[in-house]
């Protein structure tokens, strides 16, 4: 009788699934076309603000392009001690507008904003290892909350988008805006419920709406030829960069809220794909972020990000592999260098890109929803929290005025509903659950306190169709 003896077989990560290389393509085309809106924001913004002529904001955009491509690359391909390996798209953060805008408009002009960045990116990057220690005081209770107001803030951005995007456009908020934007969302939640075509909803939902517009005037295609076709990225285009003690205080404050925000989207793609998010893990994401800060403003652009719109296309779609996110990562690298392509992506009209945005967005918030189940609201602490926190996210949403006359470290910090929330919950579950514990309650403060990648591990979750893919 004879026996045979297999080798245990080690479980694919989820992020790690290598898909055919059609799906993977067309897959993080969707997240680009998710995400190309918030990043040419951002140049196009502190340009203006800078004064700067067509060409010159021209190249802060294919700059911003190309970064954030190479940073999504290297967070999401990894390399020893940088990037978390997750499927982690990168873009320039929204959160250092204000201060970048504020410095350019002073004596130091856009080479101050460069150095504030350099300086503020190195920073990031020596502290990262000793940030990421905290993610150990974020369980379902703080994860879940900050997943929940991740999804919060991002739906005003669908709104703005839905209604066209720009307040000085006459029509921003006409019925044939919000009309095309009803279509997009229709036509996405219809094919989402389709298995052969679930996965592609939102790429589906962007073409079709894109192309029923063009009928009716609400797309235009024509100046897709208009400009170079191939450009190289130009190092240092604007001069050296310059430090003013100032501005570079300012952005190491910025820089911590990105910090912030990052590991929070850490986390919630940790959650959503359900695998193990350690402190070396967030480490290496904040590293590779914080790297691709640090060479941003040598090749003329600014901060980078995780994106948190592109968590909402893993939580709706289901697609966990980090190669569908590398890929995407290639495309924007390409669009730094063919403009031309990146000409085609901006000619879809905001109110088609609204119109994927409320399901995209409304999915994260679902996914902090869903985390926020597991814990134990029989604990007035936990509900204590949830409710506290919340509120403190929504407030710069809710009244984007509210911290105008308070000092500018403090409204750098809480102008984000995200960093807000993220915060209150961080110090509150800090207080109530390692400070001063309810003595009554030390079995279930244990039990609650695991860590969120411990969670994930427990949890299915769950496809567009209700199964794994």
């Amino acid at each position: 009788m004879s026996t045979t003896t297999q080798e245990p077989t080690t479980a694919q990560a989820p992020e790690d699934e290598r898909l055919p290389l059609g799906r993977t393509l067309l897959y993080g085309f969707q997240h680009i076309l998710t995400m190309y809106g918030g990043v040419v924001s951002v140049p196009l913004i502190v340009g203006g603000a800078a004064g700067m002529s067509t060409a010159e904001v021209g190249l802060l955009v294919a700059a911003a392009l190309f970064v954030s491509g190479a940073a999504t690359v290297l967070q999401a391909w990894g390399l020893p001690f940088f990037g978390s390996r997750l499927p982690l798209v990168q873009g320039i953060s929204f959160a250092s507008v204000s201060t970048m805008t504020a410095v350019v408009s002073g004596d130091g002009g856009i080479q101050a904003v460069f150095g504030s960045i350099l300086v503020a990116g190195l920073f990031g990057l020596v502290i990262a290892p000793v940030f990421s220690k905290v993610v150990r005081f974020f369980p379902p209770v703080v994860t879940g909350t900050i997943i929940t107001v991740i999804g919060i803030s991002l739906l005003p951005v669908a709104i703005r988008w839905l209604m066209g995007n720009n307040v000085q456009d006459p029509d921003y908020g006409s019925v044939h805006f919000i009309l095309l934007g009803a279509f997009t969302l229709v036509v996405t939640l219809l094919c989402s419920r389709v298995p052969a075509i679930s996965r592609m909803a939102v790429l589906i939902g962007i073409v079709v709406g894109s192309v029923v517009a063009v009928p009716f005037g609400l797309a235009d295609f024509t100046k897709v030829a208009d400009g170079a076709v191939f450009a190289l990225p130009q190092p240092l285009a604007f001069g050296t960069p310059t430090f003013q003690a100032g501005a570079v205080i300012s952005m190491v404050i910025v820089m911590l809220v990105i910090m912030t925000e990052t590991t929070a989207d850490i986390l919630a793609v940790g959650e959503i794909v359900g695998t193990k998010v350690d402190s070396r893990r967030v480490a290496d994401g904040l590293r590779a972020d914080m790297l691709a800060s640090t060479l941003a403003p040598v090749f003329n652009t600014f901060p980078a990000t995780a994106f948190a719109q592109n968590v909402g296309v893993i939580a709706m779609t289901g697609i966990k592999s980090r190669f569908v996110v590398v890929a995407g990562g290639g495309m924007l690298v390409l669009l730094g260098l063919l403009p031309v392509l990146g000409r085609v992506i901006a000619s879809v009209p905001y109110p088609v890109l609204g119109g994927v945005g409320i399901v995209l967005f409304g999915s994260v918030a679902a996914s902090g929803i869903r985390m926020l189940t597991r814990i134990d609201w029989a604990k007035n602490t936990n509900q204590l929290i949830v409710a506290t926190s919340i509120a403190m996210g929504v407030i710069p949403i809710a009244m984007p005025t509210f911290y105008d006359e308070f000092p500018e470290t403090v409204a750098t910090v809480f102008d984000s509903g995200i960093s807000a929330a993220a915060i209150t919950a961080f110090a509150l579950n800090l207080l109530f659950h390692h400070v001063m514990p309810a003595s009554s309650h030390k079995v279930d403060d244990r039990r609650h306190l695991s860590s969120p990648a411990e969670s994930a591990q427990t949890v299915e979750v769950e496809g567009p169709e209700g199964d794994r893919p």
